[in-house]
């Protein structure tokens, strides 16, 4: 039998969120990316991830011309489409170019806040005989919190890397690792020990 292993999911940090020339580069989310050092910081934990054997998995959000799998009433997704952005094939949904990408990584595309919902990563995770996962990215109270819930119920180990996460003000973030303590363990990446169970 398989034995158990760990993924580290970095989770929508593509060039529409998290690019200083992107459309968020302007805004009080693309300055709290820049502020904690986000980039540079989750390119240290990949590389920290995988020299110690662990799976790396990226998840990122997109639809496909004509945004025909988003929900036009969603108030989080609707602007999307005004806007233009997350347009599959476009640079906006490609994973920030200093967050290194190989062969063989867990690749998701999602339509919606969680990773988990009509996508593969459960059955990719499963594959893998994946137990406990590693996350960060943003927004700590979109897609962190989604994952570690979602990943929760599905009676996974949940990790969140706090320090790797940011939303659109400090106090956001803070009171949504607040709210998902109870779902997870809460590491910072300096610190934290990437292991299989």
């Amino acid at each position: 039998m398989r034995q158990p292993s760990s993924i580290y999911l970095v989770l929508d940090m593509q060039n529409d969120l998290v690019h200083a020339d992107g459309p968020n580069g302007k805004t009080p989310m693309g300055e709290q990316v820049r502020e904690r050092q986000l980039v540079a910081k989750t390119a240290k934990a990949i590389a920290k991830a995988r020299a110690a054997g662990i799976a790396v998995g990226f998840v990122r959000v997109g639809f496909s011309e004509g945004y025909p799998e988003c929900p036009q009433g969603s108030p989080v997704f609707s602007a999307a489409q005004q806007n233009g952005l997350f347009k599959l094939g476009g640079w906006g949904t490609e994973i920030h170019p200093e967050l290194e990408q190989k062969p063989g990584d867990l690749q998701v595309v999602k339509h919606r806040v969680s990773p988990f919902y009509s996508t593969t990563l459960e059955v990719q995770l499963r594959a893998r005989n994946v137990q406990r996962i590693y996350c960060s990215g943003v927004s700590t109270q979109a897609v962190v919190q989604a994952t570690v819930r979602d990943g929760h119920d599905r009676d996974y180990e949940m990790i969140v890397l706090e320090d790797l996460c940011a939303a659109h003000s400090a106090q956001e973030h803070a009171n949504s690792m607040q709210s998902i303590g109870r779902f997870c363990k809460v590491e910072v990446s300096d610190a934290v020990v990437f292991a299989h169970p």
